[in-house]
């Protein structure tokens, strides 16, 4: 199954840049796995995406999220079933990740069923400050989510 891991994220916008990090690290302790190709910084969105996905048959997104109640350095794992459509599309600016799948299939773009597209998110604390270094909470988390989403992603893998 080719699959693909993708770091999504803002490398310059403090806690924004996790996903980027994750996947440059997860790449390192993977190794050289068949079929897995990664893609360790995508500060894109919209319709952007589909040039990404295209030909995949799965995806693993690892991306920051923040909600009004987390605490930084929570998980949340779900899978692209769990996204809605932009209700409210005014300009190709209001593509969120759902509508730019379904987009896509319309089009008849080759993506990854919903079900095959794997969201790993981390809760951040500031993803509004420029500077390259994570937050100091979500800096003394990173080791420990580092552990659990490389068995996350073993897990996926192995499916």
């Amino acid at each position: 199954m080719k699959t693909l891991l993708l770091g999504m994220g803002n490398p310059i916008l403090s806690d924004d840049s996790v996903g980027v990090r994750l996947a440059g690290d997860l790449a390192r302790a993977l190794g050289d796995v068949p079929g897995l190709f990664v893609v360790e910084e995508c500060s894109t969105g919209g319709l952007n995406l589909l040039d990404i996905l295209a030909g995949y048959d799965r995806a693993i997104v690892v991306d920051a999220i923040r909600t009004a109640e987390g605490v930084p350095g929570n998980r949340y794992r779900f899978d692209a079933r769990a996204l809605r459509e932009t209700l409210n599309l005014r300009n190709v600016h209001d593509v969120n990740f759902a509508t730019a799948l379904e987009l896509g299939r319309r089009l008849g773009v080759q993506l990854p069923e919903d079900e095959q597209i794997h969201l790993l998110a981390v809760e951040v604390a500031d993803d509004t400050t420029f500077g390259e270094a994570l937050s100091p909470a979500l800096e003394a988390a990173y080791p420990g989510i580092l552990a659990e989403i490389l068995e996350e992603v073993r897990e996926i893998l192995a499916t």
